[in-house]
């Protein structure tokens, strides 16, 4: 069976949020929008501030990494600076460094994945919108190595530098996530954080595996070595949601996805499960809030 989350990624047609870099030095501050995307931060010499919505600005010492989901942010040498729109200054073509000032005193670099339309929710709801990856990490190693050759390819290009640099953030990405999910709160709540549940995750992974399968909580459960009633206790309280709501939700989101491509609905349908069309059209309308039509 795959990974689920590396399915996900390739079914919602992830694509890499190009590798860039800043260089600053003196007072300076750049605020971002909260587009739909799963955005890292890393932080390779020097310190700065990290400034969320609603929250305390959080310090940033050299070899931290953050991920970001779907927020409003702002990087700074001091809480108290006014921002400017960071984003405007790397929106030229080839502009992947920011210099700011007249040295380098902070340098950073950040990257991350984009998602098709429509489909960023399924994975931006699952994680929280701020995460610090612990230095002492098992992941940490391969991070900085990763950070090591993305600063490279963002600072000094050559041929094919782009498409490096986009390949690296995307794997720093997943290893930031793979961190997050291995080190995060027992307590956390999400279909990401829940594949490190042996049992939560191994029934993840058969839906994400089969999704057309007509599974049952009883098959599920006995998939996961459990009883129902406490697969779907546990499952509720890993995931945030009973185990055939969360199917339902997958099969949907996999659904507008392939609708954007222009496959036919029927096709669709028996795709993910149904075999009856209009079966499908009731339970993507209830998910979606629409019925199911073919993107531009």
């Amino acid at each position: 069976m795959p990974d689920p989350f590396s399915e996900v990624l390739s079914q919602l047609g992830s694509r890499s949020v190009r590798g860039t870099g800043l260089e600053a030095s003196g007072e300076w501050a750049l605020s971002f929008d909260g587009r739909g995307r799963l955005k890292f931060v890393a932080l390779t010499r020097g310190r700065c501030w990290l400034i969320l919505p609603n929250c305390a600005p959080h310090t940033m010492q050299e070899g931290d990494v953050f991920l970001l989901s779907n927020t409003r942010y702002t990087v700074a040498s001091d809480p108290g600076v006014d921002p400017i729109d960071g984003m405007a200054l790397y929106s030229l073509p080839g502009r992947d460094i920011v210099r700011l000032g007249d040295g380098c005193e902070t340098i950073m670099v950040g990257g991350g994945s984009a998602f098709a339309d429509g489909c960023a929710s399924f994975v931006l709801d699952a994680l929280p919108s701020f995460m610090r990856i612990d230095r002492a990490s098992p992941s940490a190693e391969g991070i900085a190595r990763t950070l090591q050759s993305l600063q490279a390819e963002v600072r000094h290009g050559g041929v094919g530098s782009t498409v490096i640099a986009e390949r690296l953030a995307e794997i720093l990405l997943v290893e930031a996530v793979r961190a997050h999910v291995a080190g995060g709160p027992a307590d956390s709540v999400g279909w990401i954080t829940a594949l490190a549940d042996p049992r939560i995750g191994k029934a993840i992974t058969m839906m994400h595996g089969d999704v057309s399968r007509r599974w049952t909580v009883p098959l599920l459960a006995q998939e996961a070595g459990m009883s129902r009633s406490a697969f779907t206790q546990r499952f509720l309280e890993r995931v945030g949601r009973p185990p055939m709501d969360y199917l339902m939700q997958w099969r949907m989101t996999v659904a507008q996805r392939k609708l954007s491509t222009g496959q036919a609905v029927a096709q669709i349908a028996a795709d993910v499960g149904y075999s009856s069309q209009s079966a499908f059209a009731h339970a993507f309308k209830r998910v979606m809030g629409q019925t199911p039509r073919f993107g531009r």
